[in-house]
């Protein structure tokens, strides 16, 4: 006669660790199928879409960007969605015949050392001003750091809220190769870089160095992990934004800017004369100007510190050579009246005693002068100007 069937009791070990096994099977699997699934569907750029600002609480007047975020009630967030939909330039609507100005540029723009009513956009927007009866309306689209391939990705992003008239301020150190790929903005969205390069006819590999490549982890959730973080907090300072205003320390110390200067004739390891103008990033500068079609756009050579103190007969401030600045603006000037570009070289508009902690910030006085220095050209500039649809 046959054995009889061995039955496992229900509540015995074998069946437990069977049970315990499967489901920690299916949770691994549940957990990769939705990390996979974040790589098409990018949830850091679609949840960038969505923003507490402009809706529950005003957009923010600058990108948001901090070095103290318990201080600035901010965060530096990389994404470019996030960026475009926490500011105030996305927000519904627009005033009837407004011409809307994108002013764009780096940590002078954006206002280092400055509130976000202190800004030269913001010193733009109190002045009134107006084109054959229509106001202008200024967006300060400055984000820190000097790059022109990070402000080529912001002017790209910008034309979505259809501008009249781009300003663009520009600086020497903003031009180098090797700096263009140094921006966090830059290198955190480096393949939508190569993309707006390659499309502007730039071979990519000009300005991004080599790398291991993008892992095919780094889109899963789990690896932009700490993108969803900085979008969360992002939200959440929306109260303290739309309580107080401050989005960055303007109050905290700081050193100030030099005047004595150390003797040293190098750029960015260049020595007097070995700079060529094909060094420096004019390709992407005229990239932006083709990138923004119809809409006008002004590039301004902005105001920087000029040094009276020790060895300012070779330097005029600690970013630059007497040499290499002035064989820059020369090249400026040649390029702009060859290409037909509207340039404005403001490079000694600022007196001294403005600039704060370094060659190019300036404090409230230097935003204000340098915005009614600005204000003829840009009226000028939006004479004739039909508002975008």
């Amino acid at each position: 006669m046959a054995d009889a069937p061995v039955l496992t009791p229900a509540g015995s070990p074998s069946r437990g660790w069977g049970s315990l096994l499967r489901l920690a099977a299916k949770t691994v699997l549940l957990v990769l199928v939705l990390n996979l699934a974040g790589v098409p569907l990018n949830p850091v750029a679609t949840l960038g879409r969505w923003s507490v600002y402009n809706s529950v609480f005003p957009g923010r007047l600058r990108f948001p960007y901090a070095d103290d975020s318990a201080r600035s009630y901010s965060v530096s967030v990389m994404d470019l969605e996030a960026l475009f939909h926490s500011h105030d330039v996305a927000g519904p609507g627009r005033k009837a015949g407004e011409l809307r100005v994108l002013v764009i540029g780096d940590s002078s723009v954006w206002g280092f050392r400055l509130s976000p009513r202190e800004t030269l956009a913001a010193h733009l927007d109190r002045l009134g001003l107006e084109s054959n009866g229509r106001p202008l309306s200024f967006y300060n689209l400055g984000y820190p750091t000097m790059s022109l391939a990070k402000d080529l990705l912001l002017l790209e992003g910008s034309l979505e809220y259809r501008p009249d008239l781009i300003v663009w301020l520009v600086t020497l150190e903003s031009f180098p190769s090797e700096v263009q790929s140094a921006s966090p903005l830059v290198s955190v969205n480096r393949g939508m870089t190569a993309t707006v390069l390659r499309e502007a006819g730039i071979d990519p590999s000009r300005y991004l160095p080599p790398g291991a490549g993008t892992r095919w982890w780094a889109d899963t959730i789990v690896g932009r992990r700490r993108d969803l973080a900085d979008w969360f907090r992002l939200q959440l300072f929306g109260v303290m934004w739309a309580a107080s205003g401050i989005d960055y320390d303007a109050e905290a110390t700081y050193p100030p800017r030099a005047d004595d200067l150390d003797l040293d004739p190098h750029f960015h390891g260049y020595g007097p004369g070995e700079v060529d103008e094909s060094d420096l990033a004019w390709d992407v500068l005229g990239a932006g100007i083709r990138a923004a079609g119809p809409t006008p756009v002004l590039i301004v050579n902005e105001p920087m510190f000029v040094s009276r103190g020790a060895n300012s007969d070779a330097r005029y401030n600690s970013f630059y050579p007497r040499w290499v600045y002035d064989a820059y603006r020369m090249w400026l000037r040649a390029r702009c009246q060859a290409s037909s570009w509207t340039c404005l070289d403001l490079w000694d508009a600022l007196p001294a005693d403005v600039f704060t902690d370094s060659a190019v910030h300036y404090n409230p006085a230097g935003a204000e002068t340098l915005a009614r220095r600005l204000a003829d050209s840009m009226t000028a500039e939006a004479a004739g100007l039909d508002p975008a649809p």
